[in-house]
């Protein structure tokens, strides 16, 4: 008669501490759909789109959105922040192409222009989407440097005013992409603030 207890079954993996599965084939289409998705509607209309917007867009449902990303923020900081990547490395371009004399000016442009043509960008670097600082990021802090380091070089060549800081530029910058409506009038907006960036005349 066989024994009344059953021996336990070992070659049977804990569930606890097997590792993760991979993720599914159709799961990458969908996170790829969506941050696809995502980019195109956040350029469009910044952080304010919603969710939902972005699922239609996708083709997807709110849930599947939220399975890959948990809140719009996680979502908004995955497309700001690889726009911002693009920042830093065409500021080092500029850095290396110009002398310090016009490339912090040339970056200027090229960050109003990126701003209006990009809400994401705009709303990344002027604040008004999600506080991306608070994530600590790389290329947050990589930007900031980039940004500091041509401004600096500027003012030590005596073609930036000295009393002007990295949170005065992001504020002029968000002064300019509020007259995106032509492209005559934001490079009126961008020459206006660059003239009044010069040093003033003793």
């Amino acid at each position: 008669m066989p024994p009344s207890d059953r021996t336990p079954d070992t070659t049977r993996a804990d569930a606890s501490t097997a590792p993760p599965r991979p993720q599914r084939a159709d799961g990458r289409r969908n996170q790829a759909r969506v941050l696809e998705e995502a980019f195109a509607a956040f350029a469009a209309h910044g952080a304010a789109v919603p969710i939902r917007e972005i699922a239609r867009r996708a083709g997807v449902s709110t849930g599947t959105v939220t399975r890959h990303f948990p809140t719009k923020e996680a979502l908004f900081r995955a497309v700001a922040l690889h726009r911002i990547e693009h920042l830093v490395r065409s500021a080092e371009d500029i850095a290396a192409q110009e002398p310090p004399t016009t490339a912090f000016f040339t970056f200027f442009a090229f960050l109003v222009r990126q701003s209006a043509a990009d809400h994401a960008v705009g709303d990344a670097l002027t604040g008004a989407g999600f506080d991306l600082r608070a994530a600590a990021s790389t290329a947050i802090r990589d930007f900031g440097t980039a940004m500091t380091g041509l401004l600096t070089q500027a003012q030590q060549a005596g073609t930036v005013r000295d009393d002007v800081d990295t949170a005065d530029i992001k504020a002029l910058i968000a002064g300019c992409i509020t007259r995106d409506d032509d492209g005559a009038a934001q490079q009126r907006m961008i020459e206006i603030v660059c003239d009044g960036l010069h040093p003033r005349p003793t």
